[in-house]
């Protein structure tokens, strides 16, 4: 290719005709996409207004305004709000973090938008200091499916269509705005533990050349604290791929510098209660169908004289690393039913990788895991790791789980196991931690039965089902809805693969060739979290609160505390029923429940005055 071919291939990249945006679709010409661009730009930046007049009848200058965290504001339409509001007030816990979403828009553009934080100063002469609260510019990726979709059934949507949709968070020092473009901030703040309770107030000025509006901040601060994330008693499982993360930045894996990487990576997840570390017997489990493949953590090598080795070394790095960032209480082992019964080991006489396949229940399959177990058990003991650690299978037909199940126990019925796939009361004492798929779950009942039997139970949601879900065009309130359904029907927890299963390009695109956007991954590059992540995260808080709210209603007589605890049980009650997930509704629900827990909270503390 010719410089003169570059040149024009450039020129024509600034011309490409996108003629739809978040409320219109159209057929993508493939051969008009630039392939090439003058520069990286961290978003796509295609959609137009679907309604112009409405931009045209905006008054000029800037515009900022309160929004809601259970909506989604995009980029070339006018946020949807009854009435600009320079005001917000929340209320939570010590040690707890709330959220809120302000949205700065203008018809014409602006230049190097910046928010800049006070101090909150209490009623009570205390000081919430301005470090406590982060902000993030909220980015837009590309869906492959409209807001509120009911996505087809675990696909990856037309390849024709594309949406833009708020979800990355990216800290910022000051941004420009597009005339006729809305840009959403996420402002978290993060209550200190030892902050004293009362009511702290604040400001955000938002200034740009030429404009600036004050914000005004109220937060009140209950006497209940919450427990460092360590604590937390929920049970989030997310599936990660830590390859992935050297791929993306093109690092050795398992250097000083993947390392490094990894640990910021991490982060979100241990400050959202991550439970479980994923890690992985063997190469490439799931079909080969992620675009950075999982590999093996503890390499099987067939010595020359026909006997096993393993080498621990990953294995034994990545679970150090994760319990040093918080994330210590459960090490998920995957698995001994991988896809096709496919296994990779290294041979010793030939240097080669050779690949066999062992169905479960097979003379090859019990010897190589007997072998394998016996080795791995003495080596989880010597690390004072065994107890906490699990063999994980993965959804598989029904025979193949029963077979490597009883294989695991014939070994040893020390071994726990853990299971995440639809319900079989076949399986149930096999397994000590049973994740089912939302829609394909045990009675309340059964639930119940295995926590007295001391097992453990979860749930999860993949590309399927449509509603309740974490993909980039789900409604907010999903995410938090979530861990309202664990608490209401009993579960521990919740399960979702995967953390950073990440596509090509996922800091601009969450699709999949495979899967809706977002199926596969929760947050982004760089350890910076997502709306959904973040949404996820309020409703993991809510249940934490449910569960300390009720034990210290146990230990009171009072009986407006009591009046109270029965309005959330009641209310608690409504989530397993049947739900149609309408918006509304779900928003509904979660901000009612949220009501409720504050309501619970001030007469616990009335009653401790």
């Amino acid at each position: 290719m010719n410089n003169k071919t570059i040149i024009f291939l450039l020129a024509l990249s600034f011309f490409v005709p996108f003629a739809y945006g978040q409320f219109q679709t159209g057929e993508i010409d493939r051969s008009k996409v630039p392939v090439l661009a003058p520069h990286y730009e961290e978003e796509h930046t295609f959609d137009r207004p679907s309604d112009t007049a409405a931009w045209q009848a905006c008054q000029p200058g800037m515009h900022v305004s309160f929004g809601t965290t259970d909506q989604l504001y995009f980029r070339s339409e006018i946020p949807s709000l009854q009435t600009e509001t320079l005001s917000w007030e929340a209320t939570g816990w010590r040690g707890e973090r709330l959220n809120a979403q302000a949205v700065v828009w203008s018809t014409d553009s602006l230049e190097q938008v910046r928010f800049e934080v006070s101090d909150l100063v209490g009623n009570n002469g205390a000081v919430l200091a301005n470090e406590n609260i982060d902000l993030n510019l909220v980015r837009y990726v590309l869906s492959n499916y409209p807001y509120g979709a009911l996505a087809e059934d675990c696909a990856a949507g037309p390849a024709d269509r594309a949406y833009l949709m708020p979800d990355r968070l990216e800290p910022f020092d000051r941004f420009d705005l597009p005339g006729q473009t809305a840009r959403p901030v996420w402002i978290a703040v993060n209550i200190p533990q030892g902050a004293a309770p009362g009511t702290y107030r604040g400001t955000i000025e938002v200034a740009a050349k030429g404009h600036r509006t004050t914000l005004h901040i109220q937060v009140h601060v209950q006497a209940q604290t919450l427990p460092p994330p360590t604590e937390w008693s929920y049970r989030l499982d997310l599936w990660q791929n830590p390859w992935a993360v050297a791929w993306y930045y093109h690092v050795e894996p398992w250097s000083a510098d993947h390392k490094a990487l990894l640990k910021k990576h991490l982060k979100p997840y241990a400050d959202a209660g991550g439970t479980f570390i994923t890690t992985y017997a063997v190469h490439s489990p799931w079909s080969d169908n992620s675009y950075w493949i999982e590999g093996a953590m503890v390499d099987l090598i067939k010595t020359k004289n026909g006997d096993w080795k393993f080498d621990y070394r990953i294995f034994d790095d990545y679970v150090q690393l994760a319990m040093e960032v918080g994330i210590d209480e459960a090490i998920t082992i995957y698995t001994p039913v991988p896809w096709e019964n496919r296994f990779r080991y290294l041979d010793e006489a030939s240097g080669d990788y050779v690949y066999e396949s062992w169905a479960p229940g097979s003379a090859e399959f019990k010897a190589f895991w007997h072998t394998f177990l016996s080795d791995l058990e003495g080596h989880l003991k010597e690390k004072g790791w065994f107890e906490k650690t699990y063999l994980g299978i993965n959804e598989n037909p029904l025979e193949y789980t029963i077979a490597a199940a009883k294989v695991i126990k014939e070994h040893s019925p020390d071994w726990k196991i853990t299971y995440a796939g639809n319900w079989h009361p076949e399986l149930n004492d096999l397994l000590d931690d049973y994740c089912f798929l939302y829609g394909n779950e045990p009675s309340m009942e059964t639930v119940q039965q295995r926590s007295a039997k001391g097992y453990t139970s979860t749930y999860y949601v993949c590309c399927n089902p449509a509603k309740p879900n974490n993909f980039v065009f789900s409604p907010p309130a999903e995410g938090r809805w979530i861990s309202w359904y664990a608490s209401a029907y009993g579960y521990d927890g919740f399960l979702r693969w995967a953390y950073d299963a990440w596509a090509e390009d996922p800091v601009r695109d969450a699709r999949h060739t495979l899967w809706p956007a977002g199926d596969t991954f929760l947050v982004y590059p760089g350890g910076n979290s997502s709306i959904r992540f973040e949404k996820l995260r309020e409703g993991i808080v809510d249940f934490e609160k449910i569960d300390i709210l009720r034990t210290l209603a146990e230990n009171t007589t009072d009986k407006q505390v009591a009046a109270a605890l029965e309005k959330l049980e009641n209310h608690l009650k409504t989530f397993p029923k049947e739900h149609d997930f309408n918006e509304e509704d779900v928003i509904e629900a979660v901000q009612t429940g949220n009501a409720l827990l504050t309501e619970l909270s001030d007469r616990l503390a009335a009653t401790q005055k």
